[in-house]
């Protein structure tokens, strides 16, 4: 059993190898199973038996680099803590902010996938919210919780992944306006957008300023030094 366990999961990391491979050469539209399949070595029924669709193969795929990113793990191995979650905003910020200011294909076709999903029919979407909530929600409430304890938060409403999503989805709809080749809006300098944005998000969670003022400046400070270092290198 354990041999078949072996061999099942061999073959599913093969087939995600070859859709990467095919993803970056001929994107999401221009990809289909069968080619991943033929990529894979692989009957297209098989492929389906580990992945049932196109959607879920791509959303493993972007779950996978996810689990990949060092700042990501590192996250998922920090203890619950009002920094945790100042953290874990500023890189949200970051990300969609940085998805938006330079130049990456991958980046901007899964943000346009994301949003035509949910005009369609849902699918890639529902996917991709799962994997967010999975692999970095429980980080977030938990810290949210602990910063509520601490007295550096007030409770806000009953939900707390809720939250996550009211933030989540701010940033998405930011991003919207800066991803065509003529922006619809400019919010201005990148880096006074970034600082405002957190703010926006940690004062709607429920942090307050003594908490915002302790660990924002700190974490940009840390965030700018890492920047500066990274270009010297």
């Amino acid at each position: 059993m354990t041999s078949l366990r072996m061999t099942s999961d061999l073959r599913r990391e093969l087939i995600l190898s070859a859709a990467k491979r095919c993803f970056a050469r001929n994107g999401f539209a221009g990809t289909t199973t069968k080619s991943v399949a033929a990529a894979a070595s692989i009957s297209e029924g098989l492929l389906f038996k580990h992945f049932p669709s196109k959607a879920v193969l791509y959303a493993e795929i972007l779950a996978c680099e996810c689990e990949a990113d060092p700042a990501l793990s590192d996250l998922r191995g920090a203890p619950p803590s009002t920094k945790t979650l100042v953290v874990l905003v500023r890189e949200m910020v970051q990300h969609f902010l940085h998805a938006c200011d330079q130049p990456d294909q991958d980046e901007e076709q899964r943000l346009r996938l994301l949003v035509s999903s949910q005009l369609d029919d849902g699918e890639f979407a529902r996917l991709v919210y799962e994997k967010i909530a999975g692999l970095i929600g429980r980080t977030f409430v938990m810290s949210l919780e602990k910063a509520v304890e601490t007295g550096d938060a007030v409770r806000i409403g009953h939900d707390p992944m809720n939250l996550f999503w009211f933030a989540h989805h701010t940033l998405l709809m930011a991003a919207l306006t800066r991803l065509p080749s003529v922006p619809c809006l400019s919010y201005g300098a990148p880096v006074d957008v970034a600082r405002q944005i957190c703010e926006f998000i940690l004062r709607g969670i429920g942090l307050n300023e003594a908490a915002i003022d302790a660990h924002l400046d700190r974490e940009f400070s840390a965030g700018s030094m890492q920047a500066e270092t990274t270009e010297s290198a």
